[in-house]
């Protein structure tokens, strides 16, 4: 596929959500590489440069001229505009939105890729380099000249400064309509899926919407900080010591300094209502609270976990509010929770305590300040416990269209005679939605809290034909699979990393006739596949299975990630 020309102010036009992925430019293959490399932990091998650096700079020096200084002069300014040097600020347009919402850009008349963050399709500025690599360069955004294609005013007030939604003032189209290519992109390029294979049309399916764009998820984690993160433009404000303390998101690119947050506009209003009375009394001389230092490792207030949940009889929200502190406190605690315990919605106030150095929220013990330890939700007819540090899916309402999604593409029979793997199980919530239609589920997690959790859900919900256990599905050895018989299908939804080569190496062994892959990275999904399908050659290991339908969802709107749910069938 061609890339757009460099400079160029090309508009992708509007067009219905199952459009054809194709009529969208992609990125260029020496783009993509680069792309490629930032986003993927372990890219595959052909994610590399198209060209080399002397190859490059042969391009950039075929000017002609009599005159040797000026020869010179001319391969040395075509060079440096070929090479640019830390510290040096170019005029760039983004053309292409690579994963994890890079912008990708070009300098002119040369080619050389430069990254941006923040940096939108179509989007005139100007960025100073501030990293230089051998095949690319990442710039840092410091005027917009002109705007991106399909702008949108931002509706948060945070949206410019905060790190969670990088693409909230580009229209919402638009934005699926990119992460569509970036999978489409990501398969060709790492998963080495020809674009020319008749088929493959069919097997890319059109992007998943998400109908609701904002209060979607239904938990948020918020820091305190001894340092609070404000815009170049309030600097100057005078500031007594207390709001220098901050409580919200840490800045982007800072670990110790927080961005302070009084609404997120991507959380529910039940939450925004207790993070905006929380905020309004927690920096209270009188109070003695004081947020953890992460330099001197002092101070109490560490974070606090927003989770909403569904009360399964009436249907209205409950919500769980979490604050972890580096000791347990609760006297310290006892004005604030005097406070939120006033809404109806907080039926349970948790406090973890965590004495380490990290910044986890999860604690190495746990009290029930207030109310009940768990909140309930209801998903796909079953009901979850969630505890304070349950795995849950984020966005409940994108979930049931996630998981009937993983329901259709598993092509159960239905008559209670297959038996499913499902691997990183999580809390079981896959696994048990599928039960009913299956002879037994076999569930595997490296959590113990979440293997719990499963068990429990399993027990709430009257499911017998269900076994949780607890294992790394990065170190399993020969003995891995005595414990259940063969699957007839094989459900694997891994984190970021992907799957261990370990993991599939079993796999291939093991010739499931299914597998479904749901992933959330679509790079190392891209990489995975490429593996099971066409095999790894410098280590002997020959793949065995056909790529049938991979089908993007975007799960959260306004942020870069994108998860997909990819059906695989034994050859």
């Amino acid at each position: 596929m061609g890339s757009m020309p460099s400079l160029s102010f090309r508009r992708i036009n509007y067009c219905p959500w199952r459009h054809n992925i194709r009529s969208i430019p992609s990125l260029s293959s020496s783009s993509y590489s680069v792309a490629c490399s930032l986003s993927s932990p372990s890219p595959s091998p052909s994610a590399s440069a198209e060209c080399s650096g002397e190859e490059a700079q042969s391009i950039t020096t075929t000017t002609t001229t009599t005159n040797p200084k000026s020869e010179k002069k001319s391969k040395k300014s075509s060079s440096s505009s070929y090479f640019p040097k830390r510290g040096q600020t170019l005029e760039l347009v983004c053309e292409s939105l690579a994963f994890k919402a890079k912008g990708v850009c070009k300098v002119a008349d040369t080619g050389f890729v430069v990254m941006c963050d923040r940096a939108l399709p179509g989007e005139r500025f100007i960025g100073r380099v501030t990293r230089k690599k051998d095949n690319y360069a990442q710039v840092a955004k410091l005027e917009t000249i002109s705007p991106h294609w399909d702008f949108v005013e931002a509706p948060c007030e945070y949206a410019s400064h905060c790190g969670g939604c990088k693409t909230q003032n580009l229209l919402y189209e638009a934005q699926v309509r990119l992460k569509e290519q970036q999978v489409l992109d990501l398969v060709v390029h790492v998963g080495k899926f020809s674009d020319k294979d008749p088929e493959f049309s069919t097997i890319m399916k059109p992007i998943v919407p998400c109908d609701i764009q904002f209060h979607y998820r239904n938990k948020m984690e918020f820091s305190f900080g001894a340092k609070r993160w404000v815009p170049k433009e309030q600097l100057q404000e005078e500031r007594d010591e207390t709001d220098a303390f901050a409580l919200g998101l840490h800045a982007p690119g800072f670990f110790d300094k927080v961005l302070n947050v009084s609404k997120c506009l991507l959380q529910t209003e039940p939450a925004n209502k207790v993070l905006a009375v929380i905020q309004d009394c927690w920096r209270d001389p009188e109070l003695r609270l004081s947020p953890y230092n992460c330099h001197s490792h002092a101070g109490f207030l560490k974070h606090l976990m927003l989770r909403t949940g569904r009360d399964i009889d009436t249907g209205l929200p409950e919500l769980m509010v979490n604050f972890v502190t580096s000791s347990y406190k609760p006297e310290l605690l006892k004005p604030l929770v005097e406070k939120i315990e006033a809404f109806p919605e907080v039926v349970s106030i948790i406090n973890n305590v965590n004495t380490s150095v990290g910044n986890t929220s999860v604690g190495e013990e746990e009290y029930t300040l207030y109310g009940k330890s768990t909140i309930t939700e209801v998903l796909r007819g079953l009901t979850f416990q969630i505890s304070a540090n349950s795995f849950f899916q984020t966005n409940t309402h994108q979930a049931e269209v996630l998981y009937k999604l993983i329901e259709d593409t598993a092509c159960l029979k239905g008559d209670g005679s297959e038996i499913v793997l499902d691997l990183f199980c999580g809390t079981g919530t896959i696994g048990l939605t599928l039960a009913r239609r299956v002879k037994h589920v076999y569930g595997y997690e490296v959590v113990p809290q979440a293997i719990s959790d499963a068990r429990i859900n399993a027990k709430l919900n009257g499911i017998c034909n269900a076994t949780f256990i607890q294992g790394d599905l990065s170190k399993i050895g020969e003995n891995f699979g005595n414990e259940f018989p063969k699957p007839d299908a094989v459900i694997t939804d891994p984190n970021r990393p992907g799957m261990h080569i370990k993991l599939i190496k079993y796999l291939l062994n093991l010739k499931a006739p299914r597998i479904i892959y749901v992933s959330c990275n679509p790079a190392t999904c891209a990489r995975d596949l490429d593996y099971l399908c066409h095999g790894i050659v410098e280590k002997d290991i020959q793949g065995c299975y056909r790529l049938r339908s991979l089908q993007p969802v975007d799960m959260f709107p306004h942020t870069p990630h994108i998860e997909c749910v990819c059906l695989l069938e034994l050859s």
